[in-house]
């Protein structure tokens, strides 16, 4: 499916979070398009590198990239880029960031600290930034209030939980980066 010939607004946006937390879901649950990812089974060597806290049924890790596009009614045409999440691939993040007009950080429950270092990146990359809870069966529940609390996010820093596999709820998280974004982009001289 290519993209119609009317004048449209491209939007680069990461997808991003730490290790095991669902950004290749969330772009296969999102993308108009087949995604692009680089999914490789994870090695003896890999699993003595990453930390599988958490996530010990994990079985395949994302070594570069994936992507996905969903175009919004009007021109809107949103490109996700999902990062990977362990710190190994940190040029290659600093690399997919380029351009990036924001990002959605996507958090769990059970390892929440484990998202500030993408959220550090990604401040320290200059992009704005929503984060979206990923919801997993055996992740503890907690109030919005407190998620806010415990990821020391700035007020103005849109929370939503989602279920990366549920295709609403993904999208009503990428809704809330969009808005953020928009929201903060310099206003055109009339």
């Amino acid at each position: 499916m290519y993209l119609g010939e009317n004048a449209q607004t491209l939007v680069k946006l990461l997808v991003a979070g730490p290790f095991g937390v669902g950004k290749t879901t969330f772009i296969r649950s999102l993308s108009e398009t087949a995604p692009l990812h680089t999914e490789e089974v994870m090695t003896r060597s890999g699993a003595l590198v990453d930390d599988l806290a958490g996530v010990r049924d994990k079985s395949t890790t994302t070594v570069a990239i994936d992507f996905g596009r969903l175009t919004l009614p009007g021109d809107l045409v949103l490109y996700m880029f999902g990062t990977p999440g362990q710190r190994r691939f940190r040029p290659l993040w600093q690399d997919i960031a380029r351009g990036a007009l924001g990002a959605l950080v996507l958090a769990d429950t059970r390892r929440l600290a484990d998202s500030f270092e993408v959220m550090d990146m990604i401040e320290e990359a200059g992009l704005r930034y929503a984060v979206a809870v990923n919801s997993f069966p055996d992740s503890p529940a907690h109030h919005p209030d407190t998620l806010r609390d415990h990821l020391d996010l700035h007020p103005e820093t849109p929370l939503v939980l989602c279920d990366a596999r549920n295709r609403d709820q993904a999208a009503d998280a990428l809704i809330a980066l969009v808005g953020h974004v928009l929201d903060r982009m310099p206003q055109e001289s009339a």
